[in-house]
């Protein structure tokens, strides 16, 4: 169980974290002395983010350096904001834009460039039917020119076809093996429930070397099993990222904006790091496990459950040293307006 803070060491903790924020630069015992009311000195600061330091709250880059916030430490700053009541200025001018958006899509593609606007950061948005059909079975048949046609029956008796191009050549024996492992392992399943778990199990390391998965996820990738729940996911602001020093290599940033423009991979760090039907803002701190390139950025967002029965999930995508407040209101401000808005 994590050890709970004293006020004033979370108060000491919250300044470093700010400070950072603002200046992007290792933080002194001094700086946070001087923001303080209360007249403590620097050496009894610097008793205190050496106590930081090793819970793991704080790191020093350098000898002679202050002290830089962890993961850990944003997180922990990022939570307390959470609990705070957020509000409700800027409300009216939004609900007014968003009622022109007539339907779900939309509506989320307009709150995607609203995100954007507000936090200077890449706004992501999925509009989420209210209905996940069931899966019956599937089949696979190659046709030519690295085409494969792949067929969807549900329960409720919904038939969709769908034509994949592959980049690599899928004998018919292969797409028969992926068909018998679909329909032996997930007959019967929700198609949101299947993506999760397919997701799960081809980032695992031993996909990389087991054939039948490694060619599950060409077809993955391309749409397999991804209609029907039909989530419509927008993107905006990518281009924030850019100049960001995130400590990435060229090709390390290149795979990240190749992540950004994968749908699927999109809708699976929102199912990843948002938990369905909280209706409570969330943030998730470093994304490694998303995807290394992403092991500076923070994720803020929520689940709107809609008075329809259909949801939007939203999130901001930022780096570390994100303004939270600014981005966790806004979050906030736009999901009570999109649960408040006639279906």
């Amino acid at each position: 169980m994590e050890q709970a803070l004293p006020q004033r060491t979370i108060e000491v903790l919250h300044s470093i974290v700010q400070c950072y924020v603002e200046t992007g630069e290792p933080v002194a015992s001094r700086t946070i002395a001087r923001r303080r009311k209360d007249q403590l000195s620097p050496a009894t600061i610097r008793n205190i983010m050496a106590d930081l330091a090793d819970l793991g709250y704080l790191s020093q880059p350098h000898t002679s350096a202050g002290r830089v916030p962890t993961p850990k430490a944003f997180h922990h700053f990022a939570q307390a904001l959470s609990s705070r009541a957020v509000p409700d200025s800027g409300v009216d001018r939004l609900r007014d834009e968003l009622v022109q958006c007539v339907s779900l899509d939309q509506r989320a593609e307009h709150a995607s460039h609203v995100l954007t606007a507000l936090t200077r950061n890449v706004g992501i948005v999925a509009a989420i039917p209210a209905s996940a059909q069931a899966l019956d079975q599937i089949e696979l048949v190659r046709l030519s020119e690295g085409r494969v046609l792949m067929v969807v029956v549900t329960r409720d008796g919904l038939v969709h076809n769908q034509v994949a191009f592959l980049h690599e050549p899928v004998s018919q024996d292969d797409l028969a093996s992926i068909r018998n492992y679909v329909n032996a392992n997930f007959t019967g399943w929700s198609l949101t429930a299947i993506r999760g778990e397919l997701d799960q199990l081809l980032h695992e390391e031993r996909a990389l070397y087991d054939g039948l998965l490694r060619r599950l996820n060409l077809l993955y990738s391309q749409g397999l099993l991804s209609f029907g729940f039909a989530p419509r996911i927008f993107l905006e602001g990518a281009s924030n990222l850019v100049g960001l020093d995130l400590h990435l290599t060229k090709e390390k940033l290149r795979e990240l904006f190749r992540t950004l423009e994968e749908k699927q991979r999109l809708i699976a760090l929102l199912d990843q790091f948002l938990d369905a039907g909280s209706g409570e803002v969330q943030v998730q701190v470093g994304l490694e496990h998303a995807h290394p390139a992403m092991r500076e950025l923070s994720l803020i967002g929520i689940n709107v459950p809609l008075p329809g029965g259909g949801e939007t999930r939203m999130a901001v995508l930022g780096p570390m040293r994100m303004n939270y407040p600014r981005v966790m209101s806004a979050v906030v401000q736009l999901g009570r307006v999109l649960q408040s808005l006639p279906q």
